[in-house]
């Protein structure tokens, strides 16, 4: 099948590669050239693990191809996915400019019958936008659905070849059969395609997103009142994890969630509940706890150099808002760097991936090590902010021979609470109890 995808950021590249992998013929159209000219050439514009490999492939083999042209990108094409950004506005509502300023242009352009597929999250009642933005420029018969991505950054190609369920909201016979078609080969398993309409399916990706985002924030909450009551946080996640109308995933505690979509989404929910005429107060708490989660470390910080970060060396560990990934919108570590060198500290951070994104955003604020040891050379303590793999065993006899301070405050909770005590390490994590606390 020939498809076409508009927007070739996070979703639009992994959707185009994924689709051109089950062998179909796969044009991916976005405006900004450079980018279309590194893609052209062989190089993936995003950090994804498994993805430049099929990226390279299907390329090779002429079924993933690049242009800035949309009339081209579309030709022959029977479905058009829009995989394009949807920013929040000033009042919090998303931002649906770009993809009606495209379903504009395809009212312009098509010329026999095709499928429009809103991939990107979008909120409900926007597949008859796009339907009403096509139809003034045309009567070429098309149909509009509603195809929401649940790809999680880290494991998004694994997300997108073998889906837990795959949504799909439309009202057109045709359409449905050719999404279905179309979507075959990536549930052999068994998973459901699951079929509704456009608005229901809207709703599903906000909710799904609100939902997950709420259940990190429950446990954070939690975490704060094992703190203050002395309990260990660990333990009542397997408490109630194990209970399987709650199940054990989401519900590890941390400094917030971040990323493109959890913030956006959830904010975008709560906007569309208000507008509808609901006040969903349930997420409006949820934002307000994420906010402050994000900073959750920054006073014990403060209170261990006795209220005075003037002057003191801070190393940081993790950027990106999630491991295997390079993406730092929202991320934790972004806030945790304003309060530290507001209040006088120097952060020289490492992570594996996130760091170049980092310097175009913060510029000489702070230092970047080449190496996690590196950046432990001379500093007073260490923070945790993302939970990559390499941080989880590290050898802590170069973290002792670095670091000034036998101090670590871990916002993931990487390390055992005993092994640290045995260590002789000052150790501050999130629900659980200060190790080494004089």
């Amino acid at each position: 099948m020939k498809i076409a995808v508009v927007g070739t950021g996070y979703v639009g590249l992994v959707t185009g590669t994924c689709f051109a992998e089950t062998g179909n013929e796969v044009a991916c159209v976005d405006i900004d050239a450079a980018k279309v000219e590194k893609l052209k050439s062989g190089q993936i514009t995003i950090y994804e693990p498994g993805l430049e490999k099929l990226f390279l492939r299907n390329q090779k083999e002429g079924r993933l191809q690049f242009t800035t042209s949309l009339a081209d990108g579309i030709a022959g094409a029977a479905i058009i996915f829009l995989a394009l950004p949807t920013p929040p506005g000033e009042d919090g509502s998303a931002d649906l400019k770009y993809i009606l300023g495209v379903a504009d242009e395809l009212g312009k352009i098509i010329t026999d019958y095709k499928v429009i597929v809103d991939k990107s999250t979008v909120p409900v009642g926007t597949a008859d936008k796009v339907r009403a933005a096509i139809a003034q420029h045309t009567t070429v018969p098309f149909d509009v659905v509603s195809n929401p991505e649940f790809l999680r950054e880290g494991v998004a190609v694994e997300d997108f070849m073998k889906p837990d369920r795959v949504v799909i909201g439309t009202s057109s016979e045709a359409a449905r059969k050719l999404m279905n078609d179309l979507y075959a080969p990536f549930v052999r398993q068994g998973n459901p395609i699951i079929f509704m309409d456009e608005k229901s399916a809207e709703l599903t990706k906000y909710a799904a997103n609100a939902f997950l985002a709420t259940k990190i924030t429950f446990m954070n909450e939690i975490a704060r009142c094992c703190e203050l009551m002395g309990a260990d946080v660990d333990m009542v996640r397997k408490g109630i994890g194990s209970d399987e109308r709650i199940g054990r995933r989401f519900l590890f505690p941390g400094i917030g969630y971040g990323g493109s979509c959890f913030p956006k989404d959830v904010q975008a929910l709560a906007r569309s509940a208000d507008d509808a005429g609901y006040n969903f107060k349930i997420l409006d708490a949820v934002m307000t706890v994420n906010e402050l989660q994000k900073l959750h470390l920054v006073p014990a910080i403060t209170q261990y150099f006795n209220h005075s970060l003037a002057g003191k060396k801070i190393a940081l560990w993790g950027l990106a808002f999630k491991p295997n990934t390079d993406d730092i919108r929202e991320a934790p570590a972004l806030y945790i760097i304003d309060a530290l060198t507001a209040a006088g500290a120097q952060v020289t951070a490492f992570d594996p991936e996130a760091m170049p994104n980092v310097k175009q955003v913060v510029g000489n604020k702070i230092s970047f090590a080449t190496g996690q040891y590196e950046a432990l050379d001379g500093a007073d303590a260490l923070v945790i902010a993302t939970e990559w793999s390499e941080f989880r065993t590290p050898d802590f006899k170069k973290i002792s021979s670095r670091l000034r301070n036998k101090a670590i405050f871990d916002g993931r909770n990487l390390f055992d609470l005993k092994q640290m005590q045995e260590l002789g390490y000052y150790y501050v994590s999130v629900g659980r109890s200060i190790v080494n606390q004089n």
